[in-house]
């Protein structure tokens, strides 16, 4: 059984930083390419940052030069290291692993607020 565990959501002051840690279980971790997706109220999922087999990082406008991405395969985690945080960074948090159309997983997602 496939499993996404997210964690180190919660409520952070503007200007502060957050580590989300996402744990994978029942998965060869280190032949997905793992990502970060938010969605906030009202608004579609997007895609904060992504992480290749290979270490490859990329990340949108919105969070570049404030988001880190990174793994550790010996330990099936991947990292998203927020800094900066601004209040349009309010979302649910999901981590993801992708390996091609049939082997897509998801987590339960975490919740990040930031508000003063």
């Amino acid at each position: 059984q496939v499993q996404l565990v997210e964690s180190g959501g919660g409520l952070v002051q503007p200007g502060r930083s957050l580590r989300l840690s996402c744990a994978a279980s029942g998965i060869i971790f280190s032949l997905y390419t793992m990502a970060w997706y938010r969605q906030a109220p009202g608004k579609e999922r997007e895609l904060v940052a992504i992480i290749t087999i290979d270490g490859t990082t990329n990340f949108p406008d919105s969070v570049k030069g404030r988001f880190t991405i990174s793994r550790d395969n010996g330990k099936n985690t991947v990292y998203l290291q927020m800094n900066s945080l601004k209040p349009e960074d309010t979302a649910v948090y999901y981590c993801n692993g992708y390996r091609g159309w049939n082997f897509n997983y998801w987590g339960q997602g975490t919740q990040v607020t930031v508000s003063s």
